[in-house]
């Protein structure tokens, strides 16, 4: 029974982005938002439950991406889409909502094939990040015009491809006895949100975003060190200094 409740969370986390697309269909949005948040809430919660209950298993690692693919690719895609870029081009409009989940599709096989065990870091923007950031930003469209908001999901599209770090806190376990008390955590979170879901979306999308420019402020700090280093070593005369 034990080996089958972290994929219990993880279902649950594909409900919540089913759910989430639905609501954006009928202009929910801010409800749409916090489904998608809610689902990367028990998104965090599956691996490290499998993890104190010994229950892994590659079952469970297959069907957390296929959830992770609608929860925080289509659902977010399809939000952004019905919030801002339906009243744009066809061709504008539908290439960028196409191209979110497809970068998140490739970000998900890249991760799921790679070896060495888990390290400090991940390779690319995660895609429960990415579309975390993508589905509370919608909640600003009122401030941020239609061509921004393509930018922001083209640029995060990208950096789930790329090859910039991002710290990994997958590492960071429960114990045993956290597991008990995790529905309850769950409970809570979910009735905060549905009483305010606006305001919790754009409080939660603040750390999101952070994270997501964090990763790249460090590769650019690592190429001006690396840089600088070549330069260091090419120069004589500022070696002798």
């Amino acid at each position: 029974m034990t080996k089958s409740i972290p994929n219990m969370f993880t279902l649950g986390n594909l409900a919540l982005g089913m759910i989430a697309m639905m609501l954006a269909l009928n202009d929910k949005f801010s409800m749409a938002a916090i489904m998608i948040i809610i689902a990367m809430l028990l998104d965090g919660l599956d691996g490290r439950v499998a993890r104190a209950l010994n229950a892994q298993s590659e079952f469970g690692k297959e069907l957390d991406s296929l959830s992770d693919m609608v929860s925080f690719g289509a659902a977010p895609a399809i939000l952004m889409y019905m919030v801002t870029l339906q009243g744009m081009p066809y061709s504008i409009a539908w290439t960028a909502t196409a191209i979110f989940p497809m970068c998140g599709a490739f970000r998900l096989a890249r991760f799921n094939v790679r070896t060495g065990g888990t390290t400090g870091y991940f390779i690319g923007l995660p895609i429960p990040a990415a579309g975390g950031v993508l589905a509370t930003l919608t909640l600003f469209h009122k401030e941020i015009s239609g061509t921004y908001m393509i930018i922001i999901m083209l640029l995060l599209s990208y950096l789930m491809i790329s090859r910039v770090r991002y710290p990994n806190f997958k590492k960071i376990g429960l114990p045993r006895k956290v597991v008990i008390g995790a529905p309850i955590v769950i409970v809570i979170a979910v009735a905060i949100a549905v009483i305010y879901p606006e305001q919790i979306s754009k409080v939660i999308f603040i750390p999101l975003a952070t994270y997501a420019v964090y990763g790249v402020k460090k590769s650019i700090d690592r190429a001006l060190r690396r840089r600088h280093k070549d330069t260091t070593e090419e120069d004589p005369l500022h070696m002798d200094n």
